[in-house]
């Protein structure tokens, strides 16, 4: 067993839960969807694109890829929560702004698993 590929194929699934967990509710309720879990899809995504950093092949290429997509896109939803929170004007219609960019997150994780999958698959024993 590959302990380097144990965590990092843990911190990849892990970002990709945690990002599901912030989006999954209703996309105009605020109160489906936690800050506190949005910050911790950001954290682990930051650790999960540390991890990608040092692999050189070509599927390591496009997975650091997909890790920078998910880093911007999360960081621009806590951006926007923020700027909105400060400025006091909440709106389900600019809330769901927030969970459109972390939905777009999302989709960069689960490319993300499925070519890690994909790469796991493919090694030879």
């Amino acid at each position: 067993m590959n302990s380097e590929k144990v965590i990092s194929g843990f911190f990849i699934i892990l970002s990709l839960t945690l990002n599901f967990g912030f989006v999954y509710g209703e996309i105009d309720v605020i109160n489906h969807h936690s800050v506190y879990e949005l910050y911790a899809a950001i954290a682990v995504n930051f650790i999960a694109t540390i991890m990608k950093l040092g692999d050189k092949t070509q599927t390591g290429s496009v997975l650091l890829a997909t890790s920078f997509v998910a880093d911007l896109q999360l960081i621009a939803a806590a951006a926007v929560w923020g700027i909105i929170n400060m400025s006091n004007a909440m709106t389900p219609d600019l809330f769901s702004t927030v969970i459109s960019l972390a939905a777009g997150a999302l989709i960069a994780n689960i490319i993300s698993v499925a070519l890690f999958i994909g790469e796991t698959l493919l090694l030879k024993r």
